[in-house]
């Protein structure tokens, strides 16, 4: 995989929102896979700028959703789909028609599930997914031990995730749902180009064991290294644990401004 280590979240908000940028001119339909979280923010703050600046056109995008609270209405202002409408879909102009997610509502959510998966190999695959990263590795809410060959399911959130998320719900963790549906690794994998943005000290030991560790269940995000076009972008404090940090600066500083990331 390619590590790229800027100075700061905005830069790396910049850089990765110019590779969407660049993906779009290519294929103005292009199905871009997005994640919540305030990691993200920059890049679509950003791409935001870039949309309205003319730089780039949006019209025909496609956004797919990363994974979704079980339980909550799709108009909840704290369900995935409402948070990304709020946060990517209406400041880039791009209508609900063109959004695909994963139901959380349904009566049958395994059905959901599979449903989901197969609209987006209908849709033809995601093109670029942007993904964040647990301190423990995990992405999406693939947490440790998931399976490296995993689809589209629901999972459990852990007591210590819902604690966390109360925060969202007026510090009331009775309001958190028990349980999410997440894209799989597996069908993470499927994206043609995979772009992690982890920024914050924090993130260095989960960033380490991505890039440099085994490929193992127990650090989730280590799939990357499976993938034939996968992106690591990290601040100075998330790279602070990279061993092979000079050898990542040297090459990216090599690479041709034409090739991107």
């Amino acid at each position: 995989m390619e590590v790229v280590i800027v100075p700061d979240a905005e830069s790396g908000g910049e850089l990765i929102a110019e590779s969407m940028a660049r993906l779009l001119r290519r294929k103005p339909d292009a199905l871009l896979g997005v994640a919540t979280g305030s990691t993200p923010l920059p890049v679509y703050q950003a791409l935001t700028a870039k949309v309205r600046s003319g730089a780039v056109d949006v019209s025909r995008a496609r956004i797919a959703q990363l994974d979704e609270y079980v339980g909550l209405p799709a108009d909840h202002p704290e369900s995935y789909r409402s948070v990304l409408r709020r946060e990517v879909l209406e400041p880039l102009g791009i209508g609900m028609p063109a959004f695909l997610g994963p139901d959380g509502t349904a009566e049958d959510v395994p059905a959901a599930c599979a449903a989901y998966d197969r609209s987006l190999a209908e849709a033809g695959g995601v093109d670029l997914q942007l993904l964040g990263i647990g301190t423990d590795g995990h992405i999406g809410f693939n947490e440790p031990c998931s399976s490296l060959a995993s689809r589209t399911r629901i999972k459990t959130l852990t007591q210590q995730t819902r604690v966390d998320n109360a925060r969202f719900f007026d510090g009331d963790i009775e309001q958190v749902p028990h349980h999410v549906i997440t894209q799989g690794i597996g069908t993470i994998l499927e994206a043609r180009h995979l772009v992690l943005l982890a920024t914050g000290e924090g993130k260095a030991d989960a960033v380490a064991a991505t890039v440099e560790g085994p490929v193992a269940a127990v650090c989730p995000a280590s799939a990357l290294q499976l993938h034939p076009h996968a992106t690591v972008v990290v601040d100075e404090a998330a790279a602070s644990k990279l061993k092979l940090a000079p050898y990542f600066r040297q090459t990216y500083a090599d690479k041709p401004q034409w090739q991107g990331i």
